[in-house]
């Protein structure tokens, strides 16, 4: 019998049962796959992103939804320390624009089998089960884990399953379920870092285009701006998506009761003026031609039609025929382009759940549940979630981290009560 279980061996789940470990507490990790750590393959596009290079204040700034709860377990395993502890694995880092945090070798498979040695190396046992229920005493206290193979008693849980996003990698919202069973309120669950549909059919015209070095502006109904960047983003058969889009969903929290629109600068290198000037030069040397050829010259081709639409100006126009107010129409259209949101994708393609396991229901010093003794939480499963740049994962280092070692904590007092 193993004195602890840890359900889901995602990012969360392999730093508990690590965790756990290394306090001396005898560890049985139940994954429901037969790989460790599905979900951190897809993550950073298949590099990782393993955390932030960055202090915890700014760790927290990044959360932005209980960013308080997370305060002591990220003070006491910080970016620096999850970053310390993957290159004592082995797994040289890099940091890149935006302080995120990359293995050298721009492989997520090299984060997995380090943690996968490590817990070898700490005889966690590793068993291939998906756990269905746990088993709680009249006193409420935790005794055991049924899963589809057998039964797992032991002193403590830990559950790491995740959220509800991207169930192929086996997040299907059991740890809901399980805490739901518990008496813990669970926070709907709702996408975030998600893509997002648009109002207007013009992106699925320019579907499969992606535009680089582009600027954006999240406005509600007030008109008042939630979030602005620059980055990339990508025109779908729905509207929106890409890592600048990502970014940006996680600033929408209010969909179901705020409307939000998108205003896109396509030419963010060039304030007004200047961009002015270069189409009046554009206009001026081209003179003789079409104006949708003149457009080709100013953006991808698929653009070409789109524009012509928003801005009502004839695309057999000749360049010297366009009037002072096109012009200006043109440039407003370049440099605000506005897309509305009707909503976010279904939860399922979101890269983050927020919602879940109501933190104020879990010790936020080791994770434990309030409600039932030896209940631990870690991670997504957890109502708290981060825009991206490594934040999120950081947030399951540190989670899982306090979680393992608060487990192991409940484990040695019951032995000395004994």
């Amino acid at each position: 019998m193993s004195e602890i279980i840890v359900i889901g061996g995602g990012a969360a789940g392999c730093m508990a049962a690590l965790a756990a470990a290394e306090q001396g507490a005898s560890v049985t990790l139940l994954e429901r796959n037969p790989k460790l750590g599905r979900k951190l393959y897809i993550t950073g596009k298949g590099r990782c992103n393993v955390t932030n290079h960055c202090t915890v204040q700014e760790l927290l700034q990044n959360v932005p939804g209980n960013s308080k709860f997370l305060t002591s377990a990220a003070t006491r395993f910080p970016p620096e320390e999850a970053e310390a502890f993957f290159e004592e694995l082995g797994v040289p880092l890099k940091i890149e624009r935006g302080n995120r945090v990359f293995p050298q070798s721009d492989k997520a498979a090299d984060i997995i089998d380090a943690l996968l040695r490590a817990l070898r190396k700490a005889k966690v046992a590793i068993v291939q089960d998906r756990a269905v229920s746990l088993t709680v005493e009249e006193e409420d206290r935790l005794t055991g884990v049924t899963g589809e193979q057998g039964e797992y008693p032991c002193k403590a849980v830990v559950i790491a399953t995740g959220g509800v996003s991207y169930p192929l990698t086996g997040s299907t919202g059991d740890g809901y379920e399980f805490a739901r069973a518990l008496g813990h309120t669970i926070v709907e669950p709702r996408p975030s870092l998600v893509p997002l549909v648009a109002e207007q059919p013009f992106c699925a015209q320019m579907q499969g285009l992606s535009l680089r070095n582009v600027a954006i502006q999240v406005k509600n109904s007030k008109k008042k701006t939630v979030y602005a960047e620059q980055g990339e983003l990508l025109f779908t058969h729905f509207g929106l998506s890409g890592p600048l889009i990502l970014s940006a969903s996680a600033h929408m929290r209010s969909m179901d009761k705020e409307h939000y629109f998108i205003l896109l600068d396509l030419k963010p290198a060039l304030d007004q003026e200047k961009l002015d000037n270069r189409l009046l030069r554009d206009l001026g040397e081209q003179a003789n031609k079409d104006f949708r050829h003149v457009l080709e010259g100013l953006v991808p081709r698929l653009m070409v039609p789109v524009l012509l639409e928003l801005t009502g100006i004839p695309g057999d126009l000749k360049a010297n025929s366009i009037t002072k107010v096109q012009r200006r129409k043109l440039l407003e259209t370049l440099k605000g382009l506005r897309i509305d949101i009707s909503g976010p994708r279904p939860i399922g393609e979101a890269i983050v759940t927020a919602g879940g396991v109501k933190t104020s229901e879990v010790d936020p010093h080791t994770m434990a549940s309030k409600k039932v003794q030896g209940v631990f939480f870690a991670g997504e499963v957890l109502d708290v979630d981060a825009y991206t740049g490594g934040f999120n994962l950081q947030i399951a280092w540190s989670t899982g981290r306090a979680a393992g070692r608060g487990a192991a904590e409940a484990v040695r007092l019951t032995k000395e009560a004994k």
